[in-house]
């Protein structure tokens, strides 16, 4: 699961650009969006990561809802998102 949790934390840095920032640097549970801890990243953010995880993980969301809202939660609830769904 750990190098699950590096590719996603990859993923992000290089598809929304993050400078200055290291896969080391993205704490496992921090929220990834809102203001304060963690990334802080916005609805824009979303779509872009969205797509990402489809084109680099083969799994996709459904909606833009409270379930969705969940699986983007932070690193560790992507990675188990990710996991349950991806195609072996």
């Amino acid at each position: 699961m750990n190098e699950l949790k590096n590719k996603i934390k990859e993923v992000i840095i290089s598809v929304l650009e993050l400078e200055d920032i290291t896969p080391e640097d993205i704490d496992d549970e921090a929220p990834l969006f809102g203001k304060g801890k963690g990334l802080g990243l916005d609805s824009i953010d979303a779509l872009e990561l969205g797509l990402a995880i489809k084109d680099n993980f083969g799994v996709s969301f459904t909606a833009v809802n409270e379930e969705t809202r969940k699986h983007f939660a932070s690193i560790n609830a992507l990675a188990t998102y990710i996991s349950a769904n991806s195609e072996k």
